[in-house]
């Protein structure tokens, strides 16, 4: 018996070392896999773009496979040597990233190729896997983490607990990717950007009217423009802050608080101002024109403005 589990495990720990020196590729194409190298065999399925792919043999222009279907389902077979790029491809980083880039057109479009999202967020996760040193592979990973990242917010917003006032009493996003993005690529533009990303499961669902989560939400956006200030975000954060502040005016109103909404107000403009210092002639700087416009005059930026 003993024998018998020691075969066992010396099996598996010679699969592991195989697949730690295989082939790895991926597909530009939807790729059909077949039970034999000829396309008139029975069809096994369909490899969608951008799935991992371990080469096990070759005969001719055929290519015997392990395909990752999803990511609990693989499934062996036989793919033709079309559209399968892997490290040694030239210029295979750009070809994959050509093609996330096209598809990630296509999720943008109203009547784009279904699913076309994922298969972005899974190609530009292949540039990074297969061609780490790529100068592309850190603009590869942030999108492909910045794309999941999105399509898991929507399920997220979507939920009864999004509308809670403290971050903490909902479901937050997968901070992994973004994680590890800023792990593998720190001091650079993509590390700061997923930094900025990861602000959103520290935001309240609502603020229900009280001061306590847009003060706490005004300091950790200008933490972020203090901590990343080359980031392309800063200008974005400190609008973020300045609004906040402004919508405190009227806030510390309701709670009799008029001392703490004429600090907020001169916070307000003073954030404001640097917002616009930072963006120029960017959308953030309008907005914070406009927000820094409104604060002057007295115009209410938060509650009933009739």
């Amino acid at each position: 018996m003993k024998l018998r589990r020691l075969s066992r495990l010396a099996l598996i720990v010679c699969s592991t070392l195989a697949h730690s020196d295989a082939i790895r590729a991926t597909t530009i194409r939807v790729a059909a896999i077949y039970l034999s190298p000829d396309s008139s065999s029975a069809k096994l399925a369909n490899v969608d773009r951008g799935r991992e792919v371990i080469f096990l043999g070759n005969s001719g222009d055929w290519v015997h496979v392990e395909a990752n279907l999803t990511e609990e389902r693989t499934v062996t077979g036989w793919m033709q040597n079309k559209g399968l790029i892997q490290p040694t491809t030239p210029d295979g980083d750009k070809v994959i990233f050509g093609e996330a880039v096209d598809s990630e057109d296509q999720a943008s479009q109203r009547n784009g190729r279904r699913y076309a999202a994922q298969d972005a967020m899974r190609l530009y996760g292949a540039v990074a896997e297969l061609f780490p040193q790529s100068p592309l592979a850190g603009e590869a990973m942030y999108r492909s983490a910045d794309i999941r990242w999105q399509i898991e917010k929507v399920d997220v917003m979507s939920l009864a607990s999004a509308k809670e006032q403290d971050a903490y009493l909902r479901r937050g996003m997968n901070e992994d990717y973004f994680k590890k993005v800023i792990k593998k690529f720190p001091n650079t533009k993509w590390a700061s950007l997923s930094a900025f990303h990861l602000i959103d499961n520290k935001l309240c669902g609502d603020w229900q009217g009280q001061s306590k989560c847009p003060t706490k939400e005004a300091e950790i956006y200008e933490k972020y423009a203090n901590e990343y200030p080359q980031s392309p975000a800063v200008a974005e954060a400190l609008f973020q802050a300045a609004y906040r502040w402004s919508a405190l005016i009227e806030i510390y109103k309701t709670e009799d608080q008029l001392k703490k909404s004429e600090e907020a107000k001169s916070r307000a403009i003073s954030v404001a101002q640097k917002a616009m210092a930072q963006a120029g002639a960017s959308d953030w700087g309008a907005r914070a024109d406009r927000l820094l416009y409104m604060v002057q005059q007295g115009i209410p930026t938060y509650g009933n403005q009739d």
